[in-house]
């Protein structure tokens, strides 16, 4: 006996082992692998879907990619912003890694997200009927925008406070053009003020206004501050010029201040700053080393970036830590003192720990040090709210208080994909209350998770997912904020949407109702991604077969009860 791939039961040479009591198909969507990883890209499979059937659906490729775009935009009004800096989770867990290799789940958004900056789509308005509260957002972030965007296209009034010049919070001051592009930032926040969301700029909470007098004019306050202080290491030596937090470096060089680094700067982290910071000094001229004290393998900055990182000829210094700095007489710095590391037990993150080898001391001329380590929100003007150092309690819903809700950075560190979920969680949870109805949040999913062996690859050629076009690396060092990968072509696009399997729902591949002798499977008239075959199972023989040749894994099979 051997097992079936796409139902785990047992196969006898003549067929399904007829010692396994009788075997009916059921149809159960199920929850895709790229989905459990990613909160807040929409759904994957069926924005995907959407475009790979859209033949089946009767679609042309204009309704098909804003019918895709529409599904991502209900929950991330930022697919142009996240299909550049997500480090994609998504793809990790892509079925295909067990035929070749996962779709470009990235590269496909940032393509719509592109594609209907240039179409002038709008945001979906989901009402019109005005409402009575008013509600105020400190900060025009991520987290605050996403807020800001989704309580207004159900027609609340939304103001939202802002103390820099521009909105985007840290996706303005904190990624570099290279990676995002400020127009493409400007357009998507652009159509969130479309839907009525006032922004108030340049205004400081505890200077401008305070947060007792938002109270008083506001119904509820959502805060969505970003962590915009950078952390010092505490080294000797530290205090004095030319050392920079990566915060305050990445800001000021996104603000196109001219900042003279010197011959050799050194950027300590192993996170997605440290090598922004890296990337951007490289950009003004200087040979840049990166120091961080454990192993490749658990550096938490995106891969892609890490490698892209090399390629313009960054130092990378692993298993290393600074110990001190020396300064000549004048306070001008000249070297960093840095010891080698070694990897320990597993600490509270999971990674190992590192420890200090001792007698491994070496030092490096520096003129410019950049401290990437951590970094925290100030919570200067919010003072009165419980929190915990820089960091604000809330409950699990993220209410600090009666009529205060917080989210992002505010909460914890986290991607910008967090970010923005905690933004329509926090408001999806807010409109139940308005009206009248309770909500624990954002549901969890109840379809059961597709198993990879129900998925299969027998009748599928391998390929390679699209890769997109980057700028050779002197090219992007002499040009300094040129952005370094473009945005995949329409053909690229869709033959990419081609490789999707649709991991546990049905994508109308037909081959069920082929092989069914007993005329089990109907063809709906009115189709979509999932809904393509009724099935009736009078006639049903119980043979298997349709479960057997289902390549995504839609049918289970099941034993129906004894009357």
């Amino acid at each position: 006996m051997n097992t079936d791939s796409g139902t785990g039961q047992k196969k006898s040479e003549e067929g399904f082992d007829r010692l396994t009591p009788a075997y009916h198909p059921h149809q159960q969507e199920k929850q895709p692998p790229c989905q459990a990883d990613c909160p807040n890209c929409g759904d994957i499979r069926q924005w995907i879907g959407v475009v790979a059937q859209r033949g089946k659906l009767g679609l042309s490729d204009h309704q098909a990619f804003a019918r895709a775009w529409q599904t991502i935009t209900d929950v991330n009004p930022f697919p142009g912003v996240l299909g550049r800096i997500c480090p994609h989770p998504c793809e990790d867990r892509c079925t295909r890694t067990g035929l070749d290799d996962p779709l470009a789940i990235n590269a496909m958004e940032r393509f719509l997200g592109d594609w209907a900056i240039k179409e002038r789509l709008p945001l979906r308005q989901l009402s019109n009927e005005p409402r009575r509260e008013w509600l105020g957002v400190v900060g025009a972030g991520p987290s605050g925008l996403s807020f800001a965007y989704q309580m207004a296209r159900r027609a609340y009034r939304v103001t939202v406070y802002e103390a820099q010049e521009q909105a985007g919070g840290m996706l303005r001051y904190g990624v570099p053009d290279y990676r995002l592009p400020p127009a493409v930032l400007d357009a998507e926040i652009s159509r969130i003020l479309d839907l009525g969301v006032e922004l108030k700029l340049n205004t400081m909470i505890g200077r401008d206004i305070t947060l007792e007098e938002l109270r008083k004019r506001h119904t509820t306050l959502y805060l969505g501050l970003g962590a915009q202080q950078g952390r010092n290491l505490g080294l000797p030596g530290e205090d004095g010029p030319s050392v920079w937090t990566g915060t305050d470096y990445l800001s000021r060089f996104n603000n196109g201040e001219k900042i003279d680094l010197g011959a050799a700067v050194v950027v300590t982290g192993g996170g997605n700053t440290a090598v922004d910071a890296a990337r951007c000094a490289r950009r003004t001229g200087a040979e840049v080393s990166l120091i961080y004290r454990r192993s490749m393998e658990e550096m938490p900055a995106i891969q892609a970036e890490v490698e892209d990182m090399l390629e313009e000829g960054i130092e990378l210094l692993l298993l290393a830590t600074p110990t001190r700095l020396q300064r000549s007489d004048d306070g001008r710095l000249e070297n960093l003192v840095a010891c080698r590391m070694a990897l320990g037990e597993a600490d509270s993150s999971g990674r190992r720990r590192p420890e200090p080898i001792p007698g491994s001391e070496f030092s490096m001329p520096v003129d410019t040090l950049i401290t990437a380590v951590s970094q925290a929100p100030v919570l200067d003007g919010f003072e009165a709210l419980d929190h915990t150092g820089n960091w604000l309690s809330t409950d699990q819903l993220g209410n600090v208080s009666p009529g205060i809700q917080a989210g992002g950075d505010m909460l914890k560190l986290g991607i910008a994909g967090n970010a923005i979920m905690q933004g329509r969680s926090a408001a999806e949870e807010l409109h139940a209350k308005f009206q009248g109805r309770r909500s624990d949040g954002l549901p969890d999913d109840p379809r059961p998770p597709v198993e990879p062996q129900q998925v299969t690859f027998d009748q599928t050629p391998t390929s390679t997912p699209v890769r997109a076009l980057k700028l050779p690396a002197d090219e992007r060092i002499d040009d300094g904020r040129a952005e370094v990968a473009n945005t995949i072509s329409e053909q690229q696009f869709l033959r990419e949407a081609k490789r999707c399997f649709s991991c546990g729902s049905c994508m109308g591949c037909e081959s069920c109702s082929m092989f069914c002798t007993s005329g089990c499977f109907t063809k709906l008239t009115e189709t979509g991604p999932g809904m393509y075959f009724s099935l009736t199972l009078d006639m049903c023989k119980a043979c298997g077969k349709c479960i057997e040749v289902c390549p995504c894994g839609f049918l289970d099979a099941y034993q129906p009860p004894v009357p």
